[in-house]
């Protein structure tokens, strides 16, 4: 009786072992089975801005639900660093890159890396200088978004004296502020009387905004070419407490300035969507590995942000 459950045992343990042996070969335990993931490559201007971290994580969605790898890099503004950083993306093997310049004519020996390379490179947010070098270029209708404040600005302003905080390394910012200025030049009641750069960043616009208090106390409107830079201006203002006689415009749709605009402490901005951008840019991404055709230029349009359309609701989170 003993010996018969033995040999019954034996039959049992003989049939699960050989189960788990047949599922064990089912699954590749090598380094095999990360061959069919894609390495892409992502590398903004700076991730020091809420607009640039909300684009890369729609980015990295995308990526990973197609069980891909995003490489994302942070060069921090210095464009001999993006340069180095893509440089280091094409050593290890990317199939695709998404850049966000820092200098739209500077990047040029960067994109020719990935052009011999024969690398895809889609460009985000900005433009570049030579569009032959990238597969496709996702923004928003920068130049819109400058005129959309320049309206708002006429039809609630007589006229007055305008500082402007740029960013003229980024094409982005000279398109926003050529739109502003060229709506702006149809009234003559306005002037421009103090221009400074500041990298789009709060931390250089506000330092910046306080020396054009200083030398220029005529200022009473502020165009800003995103919404850092105007949070920047902000700050200044209040620390000399004039924000209540100074009109600020931004660009993004950041939350934080959303707040500000339905609390009446920021006039507008021209809202963006980095959501859409990254999504879209990534959907063309995988297009292009498809061997699909995809558009050249996509621009998105933006929607001001003011006092009189924004809502409780609309605060929270991007668009």
């Amino acid at each position: 009786m003993k010996r018969k459950i033995y040999l019954a045992a034996i039959v049992i343990l003989s049939v699960i072992i050989s189960a788990i042996f047949y599922n064990f070969m089912q699954i590749d335990c090598s380094m095999k089975q990360n061959e069919h993931r894609r390495k892409i490559g992502a590398v903004y201007m700076t991730l020091n801005n809420p607009f640039y971290e909300v684009i890369d994580e729609e980015i990295r969605t995308t990526v990973e639900n197609h069980g891909d790898i995003l490489i994302s890099r942070n060069p921090a503004l210095s464009v001999e660093k993006q340069i180095e950083e893509i440089q280091n993306l094409i050593d290890d093997g990317v199939e695709l890159i998404f850049i966000n310049p820092v200098d739209w004519t500077k990047i040029e020996p960067a994109l020719k890396l990935a052009y011999d390379a024969k690398i895809p490179v889609i460009a985000i947010d900005t433009n570049v200088e030579d569009d032959n070098l990238v597969v496709c270029t996702v923004v928003s209708d920068n130049y819109l978004a400058g005129s959309q404040c320049a309206e708002h600005l006429i039809s609630h302003s007589s006229g007055g004296k305008i500082a402007l905080l740029k960013h003229s390394e980024a094409r982005s910012s000279i398109d926003r502020m050529q739109g502003f200025l060229d709506k702006i030049a149809e009234n003559p009641n306005f002037e421009i009387v103090a221009e400074a750069e500041c990298l789009g960043q709060l931390e250089i616009a506000m330092p910046a905004m306080d020396n054009i208090i200083k030398n220029h106390s005529e200022v009473n409107i502020v165009m800003a070419l995103n919404d850092p830079a105007a949070l920047g201006a902000i700050a200044a203002l209040q620390n000399v407490n004039r924000l209540g006689d100074v009109l600020v415009y931004g660009v993004d749709g950041v939350p934080e300035t959303k707040e500000m605009i339905y609390s009446h402490r920021m006039t507008a901005t021209a809202g963006q969507s980095p959501r859409r951008i990254g999504k879209i840019a990534a959907d063309r991404a995988y297009r292009i590995f498809n061997n699909e055709q995809v558009e050249k230029l996509i621009q998105l349009p933006t929607k001001l942000i003011s006092a009189e359309n924004i809502k409780i609701n609309d605060i929270e989170g991007w668009d």
